[in-house]
C-alpha cells in the first residue's frame, strides 16, 4: 500500500519513547529513576475530579457542540480577561482534545503548501511535524543559551524570507523554561506585524513560572498583534490532567470560524465529562495550582543545583515549565548516546536534546518526587565520573 507523502517523514516523539522504554525496564523488575514525562506526579484536584464524577451521575454523557460547551468556553473568556488581559468573544473560542489538537488545527487552518513556519530552536517535538502535515516547511531559528534560548528581534528579521507565513512562540517553553518578558514581546510584535506574521502563542504553562519572571500573552500588547495572533492553551499542565485531553485556542474570527468547521468533521466535540471538570478547575480559583507550583520551585532549585556540582554537566535556571535543559557536550557523547548509556548502564531515563533540534543537550523533567530526583541524580553523578 502506498501511503500519502505528507506522513512519510512522520517520526515517533522521542519524548514518548523513552518513557515508553523506561516502563518496559520497570516491569522487567528493573529500578528506572525517569526524567522523561512531561506531565505532573500530582493527582487532579479533587473538587476538580468530584465535578466530573458529579456530571457522570447527573448524564453529561452526549455530544457537545463541537466547539466546546458554552459554559466552557464562557469561562475560558473569562479567564482570558482575568488572567491574561484578553478580550475575546465566545465565538472566537474553540475548545479542543488537549492543547496540542489545538495547534495541529491552527497549523491546518493557517498554512498552504510552501509556506515557512519560524521555529525557535531547541523547540516542541511536534512543532516541527504539525508544520509539515499542513504542507508548510519548518524553519528554524538557532537560539543560544547566553540568551536564556530566546530569540532576539535581529535574528528573528534576519529568518523572515518572502514565504514566512508564521511564527511559534512557546513561553515558558518546553523544553527550556524560557520566559519571555514584556520588552523582548514588544520587540518580537512589531516585526510581526511590521510583516504581517501569524503569531502561534504557546501558553500552556503560563501557570507554572518561578521567581521574579512574569507571563505576558503576545496578544494582548496591542490590537495589531492581537489580530494576528493565536493564543493557545490547556488545563493539562497546571491542573493535572493531562488524560482529560482539554485544550483551546483564541484567535480571530475567520480563521476560528474555519477551525469549528474542521472540528465538525474530525473529533465531533472533546470530552463532554472533561469540559464539565474544566468549567470546575477555571472557576475554582488557583490554591491548588500554586501548592503544585511551590513544590515544582523546590524541585527545581534543588535540580540545578545539583546538576551544577556534576562535573561535564551545566544548565540554564529555567524561569518557568519543569524542565531542566541540560548542556552535555563536556562529556563528548551526543545525546541519543547519552541517554541510551544512562538508561541502560544507570537505569536514568531522560530525553535526548536531539528531539528537540540540539544534541548538545538532554532534557530533565522535574515533575517527578525530590526523592527521586535524588536518587537519580546520585546515578548520574557516579555514571558521568566514570566516562
Amino acid at each position: 500500500m502506498k501511503l500519502a507523502s505528507r506522513v512519510e517523514s512522520l517520526t515517533p516523539s522521542p519524548t514518548l519513547a523513552i518513557t515508553s522504554k523506561a516502563k518496559q525496564l520497570e516491569k522487567s523488575g528493573i529500578d528506572v529513576v525517569s526524567f522523561g514525562a512531561g506531565e505532573p506526579d500530582f493527582d487532579t484536584p479533587q473538587h476538580i475530579k468530584d465535578s466530573a464524577i458529579t456530571a457522570i451521575h447527573q448524564g453529561f454523557t452526549k455530544y457537545t457542540p463541537s466547539t466546546g460547551t458554552p459554559q466552557l468556553r464562557q469561562a475560558i473568556a473569562e479567564k482570558l480577561k482575568r488572567d491574561n488581559r484578553l478580550t475575546y468573544e465566545v465565538s472566537q473560542i474553540v475548545v479542543g482534545s488537549g492543547a496540542k489538537h489545538s495547534l495541529y488545527n491552527i497549523f491546518q487552518v493557517v498554512c498552504e503548501r510552501g509556506d515557512q513556519v519560524l521555529i525557535p530552536l531547541p523547540y516542541w517535538v511536534s512543532y516541527p511535524q504539525m508544520a509539515a502535515m499542513a504542507g508548510a516547511k519548518p524553519v528554524y531559528i538557532k537560539t543560544k543559551e547566553k540568551n536564556q534560548f530566546k530569540i532576539t528581534p535581529e535574528q528573528f528579521k534576519k529568518a523572515i524570507k518572502p514565504k514566512t507565513k508564521v511564527l511559534v512562540l512557546n513561553s515558558p517553553s518546553n523544553p527550556t523554561g524560557c520566559v519571555y518578558s514584556r520588552e523582548e514581546l514588544e520587540q518580537i510584535a512589531a516585526i510581526a506585524v511590521e510583516r504581517n506574521i501569524v503569531v502561534i502563542s504557546d501558553e500552556i504553562y503560563e501557570k507554572l513560572i518561578y521567581g521574579a519572571a512574569q507571563h505576558v500573552s503576545i496578544a494582548s500588547l496591542n490590537e495589531k498583534i492581537y489580530n494576528l495572533t493565536f493564543t493557545v492553551n490547556g488545563l493539562s499542565k497546571a491542573y493535572a490532567m493531562t488524560g482529560w485531553r482539554i485544550g483551546y485556542v483564541a484567535g480571530p474570527k475567520e480563521a476560528m470560524a474555519k477551525i469549528s468547521d474542521m472540528q465538525d468533521h474530525s473529533t465531533s466535540c472533546p470530552n463532554s465529562i472533561a469540559q464539565a471538570a474544566a468549567v470546575t478547575a477555571l472557576q475554582g480559583g488557583d490554591a491548588c495550582v500554586e501548592e503544585m507550583k511551590k513544590e515544582f520551585s523546590a524541585r527545581r532549585d534543588y535540580l540545578v543545583q545539583r546538576i551544577k556540582g556534576i562535573k561535564k554537566l551545566s544548565a540554564v535556571v529555567p524561569q518557568g515549565a519543569f524542565y531542566v535543559f541540560c548542556n552535555i557536550a563536556r562529556t563528548g557523547l551526543d545525546s541519543m548516546e547519552f541517554s541510551r548509556r544512562l538508561l541502560e548502564e544507570a537505569s536514568v531515563a531522560v530525553v535526548p536534546g536531539i528531539a528537540f533540534g540540539d544534541d548538545r543537550y538532554i532534557r530533565f523533567s522535574f515533575a517527578t518526587s525530590k526523592e527521586k530526583i535524588a536518587k537519580g541524580l546520585d546515578r548520574i553523578q557516579q555514571w558521568v565520573g566514570q566516562l
